[in-house]
């Protein structure tokens, strides 16, 4: 649906802008609190403005009438998700307080399974809603990864690169772009990898019982996306085709607008 008022536009920036707002004061908390240095408050800093500039832009791109209540606990979760990666990026100076540490990644976590049951029960379900819930996701496994490579060594980092290492192998071969069926293994597996490496981070357990832990959850991630990459090449012929249906129908709808164009122009 369009936007027919300036002023939906408006509170649709709003809605972001009072997001980066409110990232920047849980920098600050934390800055008086824990002492963070600049590179820490560099990185906050920077995830921010990026969030604000990449969701407000996706947000008057998919022309919502409103931010909806789902967004915004996705976009608290995001701000959650700032702050520890700012405490990631401070940790190479000096190690966070775990409690503080695994209070906000654990908060980010359960409020993961809260932004889809609100767009369920409020009908609020948007595409870019799913979009913005999964790439939150992926960018807290990735900064929890850095954070436990630091201990157990760079083949953590595995778990939270696998994913945009799939986006960037998708632009060489478009078979990748196809649509995946509804699949709780590949929900759970998600979740789990934020569990693991959550575990792991609060260093409650033995090195051997977390690198355990960490490796078991890495070996679920692989068989997930295996078994999903081995669907989309047993489907790559139906996605080609339903391609190049897309690709006729566009260049039919243009033939029959030529008339109308020619007669604008005149």
């Amino acid at each position: 649906m369009a936007l027919n008022h300036t002023y939906d536009v408006r509170l649709l920036q709003q809605e972001t802008t009072v997001g980066a707002g409110v990232q920047v004061l849980l920098l600050a908390l934390l800055g008086t609190a824990i002492g963070m240095g600049p590179a820490g408050w560099l990185t906050g800093l920077a995830f921010a403005l990026a969030t604000w500039a990449f969701l407000t832009r996706a947000v008057l791109r998919s022309r919502l009438r409103s931010f909806g209540p789902a967004n915004r606990v996705t976009l608290g979760r995001a701000i959650l998700v700032g702050g520890v990666t700012a405490l990631v990026a401070d940790s190479f100076e000096s190690s966070p307080p775990v409690t503080v540490f695994v209070g906000l990644t654990a908060v980010a976590l359960i409020l993961d399974g809260v932004d889809g049951k609100v767009a369920r029960r409020t009908g609020t379900s948007t595409a870019l809603g799913a979009r913005f819930d999964m790439e939150v996701d992926a960018f807290l496994i990735l900064v929890l990864s850095v954070y436990v490579a630091m201990a157990l060594g760079p083949w953590v980092l595995l778990t939270g690169g696998m994913r945009y290492v799939f986006v960037a192998a998708a632009r060489v071969w478009p078979w990748l772009n196809g649509e995946l069926p509804p699949s709780m293994a590949r929900k759970t597996v998600a979740a789990v990898q934020g569990i693991a490496l959550l575990v792991a981070a609060s260093g409650l357990l033995p090195y051997a019982a977390t690198a355990g832990v960490v490796a078991l959850a890495l070996a679920s991630l692989v068989w997930s996306f295996g078994r999903d990459v081995l669907w989309l090449w047993s489907a790559r012929g139906g996605t080609a085709v339903a391609a190049a249906a897309a690709a006729d129908s566009r260049r039919e709808e243009f033939a029959e607008r030529i008339p109308e164009l020619v007669a604008a122009e005149h």
